[in-house]
Protein backbone atom coordinates (compact mmCIF):
# COMPACT_ATOMS: atom_id res chain seq x y z
CA UNK A 1 0.00 0.00 0.00
CA UNK A 2 2.87 2.27 0.80
CA UNK A 3 4.45 1.93 -2.68
CA UNK A 4 0.96 2.91 -4.47
CA UNK A 5 1.16 5.97 -2.27
CA UNK A 6 4.54 6.72 -3.56
CA UNK A 7 3.96 5.80 -7.18
CA UNK A 8 0.53 7.82 -7.01
CA UNK A 9 2.56 11.10 -5.45
CA UNK A 10 5.46 11.07 -8.23
CA UNK A 11 2.76 10.70 -11.21
CA UNK A 12 0.77 12.96 -9.21
CA UNK A 13 4.26 15.75 -8.82
CA UNK A 14 4.87 14.85 -12.81
CA UNK A 15 1.00 15.76 -13.70
CA UNK A 16 1.01 18.93 -11.88
CA UNK A 17 4.22 19.80 -13.38
CA UNK A 18 3.03 19.47 -16.61
CA UNK A 19 -0.02 21.05 -16.11
CA UNK A 20 1.99 23.80 -15.15
CA UNK A 21 4.25 23.83 -17.64
CA UNK A 22 1.35 23.76 -20.45
CA UNK A 23 -0.54 27.06 -18.55
CA UNK A 24 2.82 28.98 -18.43
CA UNK A 25 3.20 28.30 -22.32
CA UNK A 26 -0.57 29.44 -22.79
CA UNK A 27 0.05 32.67 -21.13
CA UNK A 28 3.41 32.91 -22.88
CA UNK A 29 1.64 33.07 -26.00
CA UNK A 30 -0.73 35.11 -24.86
CA UNK A 31 1.86 37.74 -24.27
CA UNK A 32 3.57 37.35 -27.38
CA UNK A 33 0.03 38.34 -28.92
CA UNK A 34 -0.09 41.45 -27.45
CA UNK A 35 3.45 42.39 -28.24
CA UNK A 36 2.89 41.59 -31.74
CA UNK A 37 -0.39 43.77 -31.61
CA UNK A 38 1.26 46.21 -29.85
CA UNK A 39 3.85 46.46 -32.25
CA UNK A 40 1.53 46.84 -35.11
CA UNK A 41 -0.46 49.61 -33.82
CA UNK A 42 2.92 51.57 -33.05
CA UNK A 43 3.29 51.19 -36.84
CA UNK A 44 -0.26 52.13 -38.06
CA UNK A 45 0.41 55.24 -35.72
CA UNK A 46 3.70 55.85 -36.77
CA UNK A 47 2.33 56.13 -40.75
CA UNK A 48 -0.83 58.03 -39.82
CA UNK A 49 1.66 60.68 -38.49
CA UNK A 50 3.85 60.46 -41.50
CA UNK A 51 0.47 61.13 -43.63
CA UNK A 52 -0.32 63.96 -41.24
CA UNK A 53 2.89 65.77 -41.28
CA UNK A 54 2.81 65.25 -45.43
CA UNK A 55 -0.69 67.35 -45.44
CA UNK A 56 0.77 69.34 -43.08
CA UNK A 57 3.38 70.25 -45.15
CA UNK A 58 1.68 70.53 -48.17
CA UNK A 59 -1.00 72.95 -46.51
CA UNK A 60 1.45 75.14 -45.57
CA UNK A 61 3.19 75.39 -48.70
CA UNK A 62 0.01 76.12 -50.60
CA UNK A 63 -0.97 78.82 -47.85
CA UNK A 64 2.59 80.15 -48.51
CA UNK A 65 2.19 80.44 -51.98
CA UNK A 66 -1.48 81.96 -51.74
CA UNK A 67 -0.21 84.85 -49.68
CA UNK A 68 2.36 85.65 -52.48
CA UNK A 69 0.32 86.04 -55.14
Amino acid sequence: MVMFFKAASIVGGLLAVIALVIVLLKALIGFVAFLAFAVKLLIVLAFLALFACVGLMFFRTWQQKQRTE
